[in-house]
């Protein structure tokens, strides 16, 4: 039996067919974007939809209403743009043509991911799951309302450092929460401030879950990574993730908290390892938990800790760390180049081999004068006096050279360069330069620089890309606002409507939703015209932005751009 349809607003009952409440007085038309499911919509006779609360590249997420218990309810649709084509009618999802696989492999992924946690929650720190639904050719995962607030917004609120005592108490269920998903084979891979909420006893719970291709760089989807928060082995899929991809994850937030500042990001790190240790952020910091965080931060797997409960007991107990560090094998060097002091042993250690022969061959050279002279037997006051040779060192001087225009990894695999200085590189987004080449250096090019001193790279990101968004169904300025806020640029154009579609909506794009393109980038958007509106297709509608559709017939009287062709 169907539960009484509530309003996802004010959790009223709702008259049969009510496309608004009269209670609150909320209308449902239109408050949801195009391609989405309209506010109102009954899932399996129990869950009401209300608004779109986000998207990402593998779903949408919606409030909700349980029907039945008459509660708040979050719920999150199976979506993939990259794979998706559209939704029919009936909210039915159609994938691309050519994806159909990897959109039933995904999906499935999807369902037994929150089949998993439906059967380990609530009894941990991890947001409940209450039930997952399949219809409509996707699957729906019924999440308990989140409550409390997110973690980053949290710390926002609460400037400066986290004791970790208290950092301890505050994760303590989310560690668990880890664990418990662990046991069972599970690993989150989106553990990240975003993704933790602060309830109002102080104790934090986790949500944010997902695939593991979301959380994967060039998997089938567009993935969402956390910079700062995401192990470097999520940057490949050549590279295999596990428990410890999460506990990488879980050093990084108590990094944050206790430090005040996230870490470097992996993919950076893994260039240029440049992480400050923890104890050198904040000097007040116990230098067991800088040590924690040091073995928990490593790049690579296999020498960073291995699970949760043991970062979580290293944490909390400088005994279990001292034996944990014994038991730990040495780090592999990222950095190419020597560090600071050895670099400097090794100049002292040149300079005194230098001075010993400079002085042994002053020796040579006063020996041989002497036999010389004793040989001849000339007077003093004739005699030719060499000059003395001079004792001091000549240390050339290094002049930086010039890195713009260079490509990054020509100085990363030159010893020549690592070996004489030491790098730190950051990267902005340009629209000239290709990725990966050098644009700005400090200091200067031919600037005098001691050996072992710091040289500041910016390297291209190349031209900044943003993901065409599914305007279909927007109204004209919707759609005009939705590509500007990406920095996009709309060229609207109207188009014959045969009253298939809803007048003054987007019908189509010149680049389907989920494309990449650079920003600034003109998107061609047809808006279906009133039926009553006859059309001119003219010559300066761009033909090159088409998209491949079976093509508009143009209403009647309208003028044939190839009847003119006498």
């Amino acid at each position: 039996m169907e539960a009484t349809r509530l309003c996802p607003y004010c959790l009223q009952p709702l008259p049969d067919g009510a496309q608004s409440c009269p209670h609150c007085g909320k209308s449902f038309a239109g408050r949801n974007p195009g391609g989405t499911l309209p506010v109102g919509t009954v899932l399996a006779g129990r869950y009401t939809v209300g608004e779109m609360l986000s998207i990402d590249g593998e779903g949408i997420l919606y409030r909700g209403a349980e029907n039945l218990g008459r509660f708040r309810v979050t719920i999150k649709e199976y979506l993939p743009i990259t794979l998706t084509a559209e939704r029919t009618v009936g909210s039915v999802l159609r994938p691309k043509t050519g994806s159909e696989v990897l959109f039933k492999t995904t999906r499935m992924d999807f369902a037994d991911l929150y089949h998993s946690i439906q059967r380990i929650t609530p009894a941990n720190g991890l947001e409940a799951v209450l039930d997952v639904v399949e219809t409509n050719n996707t699957v729906y995962a019924v999440l308990e309302n989140p409550g409390g607030t997110p973690l980053d917004q949290w710390l926002e609120n609460h400037p400066g450092p986290i004791r970790p005592d208290d950092a301890c108490a505050m994760l303590q269920p989310v560690f668990e929460g880890v664990a418990a998903m662990h046991k069972i084979g599970l690993v989150h891979r989106g553990i990240c401030p975003e993704n933790i909420r602060v309830m109002e006893n102080g104790r934090c719970r986790l949500a944010g879950y997902a695939t593991v291709g979301l959380r994967t760089a060039g998997s089938g989807l567009h993935e969402q990574l956390y910079e700062g928060y995401s192990a470097p082995e999520q940057y490949s899929t050549a590279q295999f993730e596990g428990r410890y991809t999460d506990e990488y994850s879980l050093a990084a937030v108590f990094y944050r908290m206790v430090c005040g500042q996230a870490p470097v990001p992996a993919a950076q790190r893994v260039v240029a390892d440049s992480n400050p240790r923890a104890k050198s952020v904040n000097g007040s910091l116990p230098l067991y938990v800088s040590q924690v965080l040091q073995l928990g931060l490593r790049l690579r797997p296999m020498e960073r800790i291995q699970t949760v409960p043991q970062l979580y007991q290293a944490l909390s107990s400088k005994e279990y760390t001292a034996e944990l560090t014994r038991t730990m094998k040495p780090e592999t060097p990222v950095r190419t180049a020597p560090p600071e002091p050895e670099r400097k042993e090794h100049l002292l250690s040149l300079k005194a081999l230098l001075a010993g022969i400079l002085i042994l061959l002053s020796i040579l050279i006063l020996l041989t004068l002497w036999g010389i002279l004793g040989r001849k037997n000339e007077s003093a006051s004739s005699a030719v006096e060499p000059e003395p040779a001079s004792s001091e060192v000549m240390v050339p001087q290094n002049l930086v050279p010039n890195f713009i225009g260079m490509d990054y990894t020509q100085v990363q695999n030159n010893r020549e360069y690592t070996s004489m200085y030491l790098f730190y590189v950051t990267e902005e987004y340009s629209d000239t330069a290709p990725a990966g080449q050098i644009i700005q250096q400090q200091p200067d090019a031919d600037t005098v620089l001691k050996a072992g001193e710091t040289i500041r790279l910016v390297v291209s990101k190349g031209p900044q890309m943003v993901e065409i968004p599914n305007i279909i169904g927007f109204t004209q300025d919707g759609a005009v606002k939705e590509l500007e806020a990406r920095g996009l640029v709309a060229s609207c154009f109207m188009v014959v409507n045969d009253g298939s579609y809803a007048s003054g909506c987007v019908v189509r794009t010149s680049e389907e939703p989920g494309t990449r393109v650079e920003v600034g980038t003109v998107i061609t958007v047809y808006i279906a015209a009133d039926p009553s509106v006859q059309i001119t297709v003219t010559p300066e509608e761009p033909a090159a932005t088409e998209p491949t559709t079976e093509p508009e017939t143009p209403a009647a009287g309208a003028a044939d751009p190839a009847a003119d062709t006498d």
